[in-house]
């Protein structure tokens, strides 16, 4: 079999039995003698065959694996999310197939393709764009969803969130009471529906307070080089036209608006800006000034998520449940 893998049937040839006899051997050994499963076990040694999984899987119409797209990978929060997915699913016997959509929606739908194509056991996904229509296709093909970081509007497919609305509610009404009344809210493109939540919150604050102003400031995605970029012009403004505090639609974000401020040398965090964030995120705790943060419970997100899609895997006709986390705030130096 030099220059080729060797295949069931070169297997069987050797062994001197049937091909059926071979697949009993690797699936189903209490059915073949001893004798027999041990030639067929040297045959497999001596000509190196290597079982195909997949494809094997394939045939059988799932796979034991569990697709995750995640909008940034590079954030914290969503690493923790899908540790917490892989311990679950780890503990189930299943893997967990890690995507990125780095927050486009092409490569959002391109995975989704992939993840179909490769019959999945299951499909998690905290989307972009509007992907429920397609969560529904999934589903009619056998392969569930679960929304994660996101409700669905419909409650017809299964989610886990965390209430960002009550998240910017709570980020409000500290800024708030401690006497900031020129709010900056720092966030990537509002069609993201968490950042689009976590202003709705501040907002809500702000119309009970005659006195307090929101200015919205959105970016081209939610990392650190934004957020320092929005830092850096927010510093550059004469002081009276500045905010005093910021809210940003995660830590990455804060913790960049963070950097301009430390490497002007001109703003003070929170004498004269404080700064909030989102997700309580590892840095958070470390940075220069420690940030004050809206805590999601990332890892029991995905936990959860796992749970809930593998009992909708066992059970298809099992009605869509929505499980919301509330979030809590966790205040540093950079708001008190």
């Amino acid at each position: 079999m030099k220059g080729s893998a060797a295949g069931m049937r070169d297997v069987a040839e050797r062994a001197g039995v049937s091909i059926g006899t071979v697949s009993n051997v690797l699936n189903r050994p209490e059915k073949v003698s001893p004798a027999t499963a041990d030639r067929v076990m040297a045959a497999i040694k001596e000509l190196g065959f290597v079982r195909n999984d997949a494809a094997r899987q394939l045939r059988a119409g799932s796979s034991r694996a569990i697709g995750l797209v995640v909008l940034d990978v590079r954030n914290p929060f969503f690493s923790e999310l899908a540790i917490g997915a892989e311990d679950s699913a780890h503990a189930a016997g299943y893997s967990i197939i890690l995507g990125n959509s780095d927050e486009k929606v092409d490569r959002e739908s391109s995975y989704l393709d992939l993840f179909e194509e490769q019959r999945m056991r299951g499909v998690l996904i905290t989307p972009l764009g509007d992907v429920e229509a397609r969560l529904r296709h999934l589903r009619d093909r056998g392969i569930p969803a679960v929304l994660v970081d996101r409700t669905s509007n419909r409650g017809d497919i299964s989610s886990v969130s965390v209430d960002d609305v009550a998240g910017g509610r709570l980020a409000g009404q500290h800024l708030v009471a401690t006497g900031r009344r020129r709010i900056a809210f720092l966030g990537g493109p509002l069609d993201i529906r968490q950042v689009h939540d976590r202003l709705q919150g501040l907002q809500e604050v702000a119309l009970q307070h005659d006195d307090v102003r929101v200015e919205i400031i959105t970016g081209s995605n939610l990392s650190i080089l934004e957020g320092r970029r929005i830092g850096e012009l927010i510093a550059g403004r004469p002081p009276q036209e500045r905010p005093d505090a910021i809210f940003a639609a995660n830590d990455l974000m804060a913790i960049g608006a963070l950097q301009a401020f430390v490497m002007r040398g001109t703003i003070r965090v929170p004498e004269d800006i404080a700064l909030l964030g989102y997700d309580d995120i590892d840095f958070a705790s470390g940075a220069v000034v420690p940030l004050t943060s809206v805590r999601q419970p990332a890892s029991l997100i995905g936990k959860t998520a796992v749970d809930m899609l593998l009992a909708e895997a066992e059970d298809g006709q099992r009605p869509g449940r929505q499980v919301v986390f509330t979030p809590e705030l966790v205040v540093r130096e950079s708001t008190s």
